[in-house]
């Protein structure tokens, strides 16, 4: 089955507004940035954006907010440390506005829930929050002598993923620390778009180097590597 796409635009066409995306990458490592920009320009509204940092680091998903498509984020990372940064954050100011909600998570936190739904398990009990303002609305349970608040699964619409190589049936592999979410948010999401650098024909990747089968993918779009300098300035 070929799952190779002429375009990033015929990639992201048929998203809908409301739909919630899976957007993987930690800051620069591993972040989608042609499809994310393809999806600014398709111009989808009242989106959920799933990802690791909704502001800093992050100048491709802050189009989407100045857009105004995005009406909800869930993250690890949204906001600038310093104040007068975040004071000229597009993210933090639509969060003030009321123009945004918004949900943080630890990291682990996250990668469960992300990890959980493509398990297919519904729901799952963690210590962290225990205690905080995190525990408000959440069922709280003891085991042994352990608190745990119960977490439900976060399975998205849509996952955007970047590969260093994939095949035309859409096996993926990541390089190094760029793989980061990617499994996790391919498993979850109902349909998984995979940005490549490297496009093989099937069996031309190793099976012990393959990080996201195939399975898990749905569409798949080469393109350039691309360059620029990371930075969360």
């Amino acid at each position: 089955m070929d799952k190779v796409f002429p375009s990033l635009d015929e990639a992201v066409a048929d998203i809908p507004d409301g739909a919630s995306i899976a957007i993987s990458g930690f800051f620069t490592a591993g972040t989608p940035i042609p499809l994310i920009n393809a999806l600014a320009k398709q111009g989808a509204k009242d989106l959920t954006i799933i990802c690791m940092q909704m502001g800093p680091g992050n100048e491709d998903i802050n189009e989407l907010v100045i857009n105004k498509q995005v009406k909800k984020a869930i993250c690890n990372y949204p906001f600038y440390r310093s104040a007068s940064r975040g004071a000229e954050s597009p993210t933090e100011q639509a969060v003030r506005a009321g123009e945004l909600e918004m949900e943080v998570y630890p990291m682990g936190t996250f990668s469960e829930k992300l990890r959980a739904a493509g398990a297919g398990i519904a729901a799952f009990y963690t210590p962290t929050g225990v205690g905080t303002v995190v525990e408000r609305g959440k069922e709280k349970k003891k085991f042994g002598e352990q608190e745990y608040l119960l977490e439900l699964a976060l399975k998205p619409d849509y996952a955007f993923v970047y590969a260093y190589k994939g095949d035309r049936m859409g096996n993926l592999q990541c390089h190094m620390t760029a793989r980061n979410y990617s499994p996790e948010m391919s498993a979850a999401a109902q349909i998984t778009i995979a940005a490549v650098e490297n496009l093989a024909e099937p069996g031309e990747i190793d099976g012990d180097m393959v990080h996201i089968p195939g399975v898990y993918v749905q569409r798949v779009v080469k393109i350039d590597r691309p360059d620029y300098f990371p930075t969360i300035d």
